[in-house]
């Protein structure tokens, strides 16, 4: 959006407003003043207003006209704002639940967030959470890394329970236990009855795979590399852990799984595990205290995540087979 800004004026973020804020937001997921004007039941002057005081405040330009003329797009200050403004109204919405949670009588809450490979066991978890500390809220989300990386850098969570931390935190992540990976196949494939594999076949099978972003995808493509690098089997994307699992016992490919999501398919020999070279193979998940840098944890999430040290790993599915 072109607006004539004072470039001499610096950024004056006390001229920013929440309001002003959320316009934008509402602007950029739309696109369109006309719509963002409807989401926030307000006039198309009203948020064009709020948008062009607002670029006056930063000093430049936050919204562009599209390519195509179509619409709206932000601009590199904008995107910038923007991460800002999503920090923001994260913090916002969990200091109002917290709130709400002390309001209820809870002595606190706390945000655990996963990845989804870990709804096999984060349910139990929460459950068992409940027992040992029934006077803090626990609430539990769960994505994919790629989108729980972002809601953590948003400061949407304040725990989160995930495999292969990011560098930033790498050194504070504390480990809960063992999280093995393998390859999956029917009990009559041929690869289920010997205790070992040709490399060259089974890169000729098809693998049933995550969406990219999948912790479980990156570390199956860093596998099969190993095997011959440069070289990939045919690969079908699935959306989900058990879409996979179905597929595989209907005879469709291989699936490259954590094997706490099929921990009662091997013991029931409803699946077997390829055997092998560097198979299973065994990586960790780990606990991450997600609070924003140079800022102590709540007490509530302190003594969470002491709890959840302190069970070692008792939640965690019994991978067999």
């Amino acid at each position: 959006m072109k607006s004539k800004l004072d470039k001499n004026e610096g950024v004056r973020p006390e001229a920013l407003t929440l309001k002003q804020l959320r316009a934008l937001l509402v602007v950029e997921r739309h696109g369109s003043l006309t719509r963002a004007a409807q989401d926030l039941n307000q006039t198309v002057p009203a948020v064009h207003s709020q948008i062009k005081n607002l670029e006056v405040a930063i000093g430049q330009p936050l919204l562009l006209k599209s390519a195509d003329g179509s619409g709206f797009i932000p601009s590199e200050a904008g995107h910038a704002l923007l991460r800002a403004a999503r920090r923001i109204e994260a913090n916002l919405s969990h200091a109002v639940q917290e709130i709400a949670a002390l309001s209820r009588g809870n002595t606190g809450r706390v945000v655990l967030g996963c990845v989804s490979t870990a709804k096999y066991f984060a349910p139990r978890l929460v459950r068992l959470l409940r027992d040992a500390v029934p006077d803090i809220e626990v609430e539990l989300r769960i994505a994919n890394r790629d989108e729980t990386l972002k809601a953590m850098r948003r400061g949407e969570y304040d725990l989160v329970i995930m495999g292969r931390p990011p560098r930033e935190v790498l050194g504070d992540a504390i480990p809960l236990g063992a999280h093995p990976h393998g390859i999956v196949v029917p009990p009559d494939h041929a690869f289920a009855r010997h205790d070992g594999y040709d490399p060259a076949l089974l890169l000729k099978e098809t693998f049933l795979c995550r969406e990219e972003g999948s912790g479980t995808r990156l570390l199956m493509e860093r596998y099969l590399d190993r095997l011959a690098e440069g070289v990939m089997p045919p690969m079908v994307m699935m959306p989900s852990n058990e879409t996979i699992k179905q597929a595989v016992l209907a005879g469709l490919g291989l699936g490259f799984l954590s094997l706490h999501t099929v921990s009662d398919e091997l013991a029931s020999g409803r699946l077997a595990l390829v055997r092998g070279p560097g198979l299973p193979i065994m990586r960790h998940w780990y606990l991450i205290i997600a609070n924003e840098p140079g800022q102590p944890p709540s007490q509530a999430t302190t003594r969470v995540a002491r709890e959840i040290e302190a069970l070692g790993g008792a939640y965690l599915p019994r991978a067999s087979g």
